[in-house]
């Protein structure tokens, strides 16, 4: 058969699905549970992957599941697979919906004037918008659950097209009864010995630059709690066992109402921004970009 037309392949993307959830939980009931089935379905599934395949994919051991050797390269092609499949979809099922656009946005970030215009200016469009979680904003980009961003940096920004809006002071997050709680602002040597909390499974990029790690004179930041999400480290610094270093949230916009902010003197401010996928050329894409930068000035 010629290289244009290729022998086909049997191989159910659901079943690589599975294979990557193990992989990721280097557990069969963990998985299982994050696949919402059961365990010996989980197993069966994965045993009808590897006969398509042709090799044993996972290792099961006492203290759970490793990838085998071929495991191993499979891995990142299995994702690369997943990757594509989602991306296929999606730019097939924009082609039919070349009047829609689902615009993104970190909480606390205000976007209403922009996408005020947009559906001002474009009445015939579908423009909805999305609240997305704060490590969010790549996947939900790559992934084209949103064709356009307003979030904060940093984030690996390549295979994206970034445009930064404006800055945002950096703000230390404390209880309302903290030493610090009232000030006009504090340094980083007010807070040298203070818990800062780790965000599990977290981007190191994200976690370093929100603890400040290291700190300017090349010390590593205080450990603190390992926390699951957010609300935990809310949770936790509302029961005074860290403080954490964060966006300008209030209570109207996802501030735990135990908790307080003081302004961060001498830290780089974080910036805002707008981010779509390079190269994406739709006209609602262009006009919302043309709006964000006009009117997203960080002033509701």
């Amino acid at each position: 058969m010629s290289e244009r037309f290729p022998a086909p392949v049997d191989l159910d993307l659901r079943l690589v699905q599975c294979f990557t959830v193990v992989a990721e939980h280097q557990h069969f009931g963990r998985a299982a549970e994050a696949l919402h089935t059961t365990q010996p379905s989980l197993s069966r599934q994965i045993r009808r992957l590897e006969q398509q395949v042709g090799v044993r994919l996972l290792d099961r051991t006492t203290r759970g599941t490793r990838l085998s050797e071929a495991g191993e390269v499979f891995l990142p092609q299995a994702q690369g697979l997943l990757r594509a499949a989602v991306e296929a979809m999606a730019r097939t099922r924009a082609a039919a919906r070349p009047s829609s656009i689902t615009i993104g946005y970190s909480k606390g970030l205000v976007i209403t004037a922009a996408v005020r215009a947009l559906r001002d200016r474009n009445p015939d469009a579908e423009v909805h918008t999305r609240l997305l979680a704060w490590n969010d904003s790549r996947g939900a980009l790559l992934e084209h659950r949103v064709d356009a961003v307003v979030t904060r940096l940093p984030f690996p920004t390549d295979r994206l097209r970034v445009t930064v809006l404006y800055d945002e002071p950096r703000v230390l997050v404390v209880p309302r009864d903290h030493r610090l709680a009232g000030k006009e602002s504090v340094t980083l040597d007010d807070i040298a010995d203070e818990p800062i909390p780790h965000v599990r499974q977290s981007d190191p990029l994200l976690n370093a630059y929100w603890r400040l790690d290291p700190r300017p004179d090349g010390r590593p930041a205080p450990d603190g709690p390992l926390v699951e999400a957010l609300e935990d480290k809310h949770e936790l610094i509302a029961a005074g066992q860290a403080v954490a270093i964060g966006p300008p949230l209030d209570h109207a916009t996802g501030l735990h109402p135990s908790l307080t902010t003081v302004p961060l003197h001498g830290v780089e401010p974080s910036q805002v921004v707008l981010a779509t996928r390079a190269g994406d050329r739709s006209r609602l894409v262009t006009a919302f970009r043309k709006h964000a930068e006009a009117l997203l000035t960080g002033t509701p």
